[in-house]
């Protein structure tokens, strides 16, 4: 199989096997007007298998949520078909709009347009918790 270098743009690398498709559509790259390639179960040397995703086009991405779904993404920026650029992730100390908040009793439940805003509190364990009301969310590690 061929899958084309690309020229200028991004490559999101050794995506844990099987993300692949979350991130596609939590980052809504389906409205991008230009070649985006998925790339599922490629040997990595790192880790057995990947998934890597190369968007043709510079373009925005919230790399906090992107750390919060999963932590090991390497991001290379890709300039005149070389990397110029490279970004280790991990867990962000707050996320916004990635998590819900399921407490009923939450400020977030009751007000609508409030985004959900959910705080670091134990790395080790990707254990988050809500600003508002401290009701916990782990991160599945």
């Amino acid at each position: 199989m061929t899958i084309d270098s690309i020229k200028n743009g991004i490559v999101l690398d050794h995506i844990t096997s099987g993300k692949s498709m979350e991130i596609y559509r939590i980052l809504e790259l389906s409205k991008l007007d230009c070649s985006v390639a998925i790339i599922k179960n490629a040997v990595s040397r790192r880790g057995g298998r990947k998934d890597i995703i190369k968007i043709d086009s510079e373009i925005d991405i919230n790399l906090d949520v992107l750390g919060y779904i999963d932590p090991g993404i390497t991001v290379n920026i890709v300039r005149d078909g070389q990397i110029c650029q490279k970004r280790q992730l991990e867990l962000p100390e707050r996320v916004s709009g990635v998590i819900k908040c399921k407490n009923p009793r939450c400020i977030t439940s009751i007000e609508q347009e409030l985004s959900h805003v959910f705080e670091l509190s134990d790395r080790e364990n990707g254990i988050y918790r809500c600003v508002y009301c401290e009701t916990k969310a782990e991160h599945e590690i």
